[in-house]
């Protein structure tokens, strides 16, 4: 009787051990399943309803996963997301650049940059005040000659496409012999426009003025189709890494905020929601300011059932999808902050805005180096940073380098001023290219916590520029230009702004608020010169070329 029993037991298990098995089996096959369903926009999905499919493509192979860019203030941030692959080696750079060559070259070679049709029509129209303020004298100064070592990429050495190397022949007979160049290269203008940027890039700036492939490629940002969607690792809010059918990339901040909202009092500015369009105010501003340290932004409306959810291999991120009681399609990702069914993004229907920021080229290819910035905040409830309580603090940070020679210090005014004039609090970390040393810009990235409060200027952002009385002469002048009527900064922001899709950006509050904040840079600059002397706090970085130094007659020289 023992001996019957524990035989039925041992069938009891082995059959629940089956049907647990098949379960799993199933669950895994479901998305697979549902690519029989009805595709499209699920616009009026009721809430019984489940997700469509994973997409029409399966999962990623490594052929159509980029590794040519991020956009991170961590350097262990070049993996994306748990879905993508992880890069090479960081002194790889062989492997990274055979993938370069493989994706670079399947771009659109019959794009014609310049006479785009819509990006004449974005340019600033003759007798604007945009197009008097870039004829201005302060927005025509030239670059010294760059070589090889001011230039991110080598286009000869670095870079080079061939297009019989790629294994999708159906791309090769896309188009004509006549696109190539006589021993059978792609030629640099038949580059995507975000290789085109990435190659633009120098020693001194992300991309020069009034340069057509940035137009050009914040169109691309618009209209490009959306291929692959998957959450950025890290970072305290929802961030989706979006991939184009031009193997372009970028980051999608999705819309948290409607314009009139100002960040709650009660907020602690670690706490704050990232606002996509701040993201789109920062590329412009930093653009009239003349500093071009912002990597190209522009506002889309997304679908988020055809483009975000129907295109994703991201599991964690299908899964969140819902439909609301309101007949909405939500998601809401995983983060530390907002990543919750309470704090869930919901489409209207299924429509959401966002921006979305060029990414930079991968760090296998241009290593970039992360400083903790000398001004950053305590991010705790209580806690000051030593900044906040030592008035002599700028003396010991001229101390230190990289800040005792060159030109760091004065980037990290810009830097200020920048960051004053959106009201952004948040800037614990900042980027350069590792290729330049010391001897090179900023990079402005995530900017995404300005423009968070109109009716309040946080004075303490212009710290570092009241204990330090130091900037260049170049951005004091145009700091003074951009105060006067005719060069009004808030009419310029307006007239620059209009030109993206998602315009208006700004309500009139915040474009007001900057030319309070303007008036108040320029004070504190007044102060200081009264206090130090013109020569000692304005760097005349207008005489002969902009890559000279003067060591010890600038920032360290107290």
């Amino acid at each position: 009787m023992k001996m019957i029993l524990l035989r039925k037991f041992r069938v009891l298990i082995l059959m629940v051990f089956l049907i647990a098995c098949s379960m799993h089996i199933m669950i895994d096959l479901l998305p697979k399943l549902e690519r029989h369903s009805n595709s499209g926009c699920s616009c009026s999905h009721t809430p019984s309803e489940e997700p469509q499919s994973w997409g029409k493509q399966g999962w990623p192979n490594k052929h159509t996963l980029r590794i040519l860019q991020d956009f991170s203030n961590e350097p262990s941030s070049n993996v994306s997301s748990h879905s993508l692959e992880r890069i090479p080696a960081t002194g790889d750079k062989t492997q990274a650049l055979r993938r370069l060559e493989h994706l670079g070259q399947r771009g659109d070679r019959k794009r014609q940059f310049i006479q785009d049709a819509t990006v004449t029509k974005n340019m600033p129209v003759k007798g604007s005040r945009l197009s008097a303020l870039y004829d201005h004298p302060l927005y025509k100064r030239s670059l010294p000659p760059l070589t090889d070592e001011d230039t991110l990429f080598n286009v000869n050495t670095d870079i080079r496409f061939d297009p019989k190397a790629t294994e999708d022949q159906a791309w090769n007979t896309d188009g004509t012999m006549d696109e190539f160049s006589p021993m059978g290269e792609l030629t640099a203008d038949s580059y995507p426009n975000w290789l085109r940027f990435h190659i633009g890039i120098n020693r001194h700036e992300l991309y020069s003025r009034h340069n057509p492939v940035i137009e050009a490629l914040l169109k691309d940002l618009v209209i490009q189709k959306i291929t692959s969607v998957a959450m950025k690792s890290g970072g305290t809010q929802l961030k989706l890494i979006m991939t184009f059918q031009n193997y372009g990339q970028a980051l999608f901040k999705p819309m948290k905020q409607t314009r009139e909202q100002e960040t709650p009092p009660d907020f602690f500015y670690f706490s704050d929601f990232e606002r996509h369009n701040a993201e789109i105010a920062a590329f412009h501003l930093d653009r009239i300011l003349d500093f071009r340290r912002v990597p190209p932004v522009a506002g889309r409306l997304v679908n988020m059932t055809k483009e975000i959810r129907d295109v994703t291999r991201d599991k964690k991120l299908w899964r969140t999808f819902f439909i609301s009681p309101a007949n909405n399609v939500c998601f809401y990702g995983e983060c530390s902050y907002y990543c919750s069914t309470e704090h869930a993004l919901c489409g209207k229907p299924d429509q959401i805005e966002g921006s979305l920021a060029a990414f930079l080229p991968d760090l296998a290819l241009a290593k970039r180096k992360t400083w903790r910035n000398p001004w950053r905040r305590s991010y705790h409830k209580r806690k000051k940073a030593e900044w906040e309580v030592d008035p002599d603090y700028c003396e010991e940070v001229k101390q230190t380098p990289p800040y005792d020679s060159g030109t760091r210090l004065l980037d990290v005014m810009d830097m200020t001023i920048f960051d004053f004039l959106m009201g952004n609090m948040d800037r614990h970390h900042y980027e350069t290219f590792e290729k330049f040393g010391n001897e090179t810009f900023i990079i402005h990235l995530d900017n995404g916590r300005g423009f968070g409060k109109h009716s309040h200027d946080e004075t303490s952002i212009l710290v570092p520029l009241s204990q330090c009385c130091r900037v260049r002469k170049s951005t004091h002048l145009r700091l003074q230009l951009l105060a006067k009527e005719e060069y009004k900064l808030s009419t310029l922001m307006a007239e620059s702004l209009v030109r993206d899709r998602l315009s208006p950006i700004l309500i009139q509050p915040h474009l007001e608020a900057m030319d309070r904040r303007l008036r108040q840079v320029l004070n504190v600059l007044t102060e200081c010169i009264e206090k130090e002397g013109y020569s000692y706090v304005v760097e005349d970085d207008l005489q002969g070329d902009q890559g000279s130094d003067h060591p010890h007659n600038g920032p360290g020289r107290r």
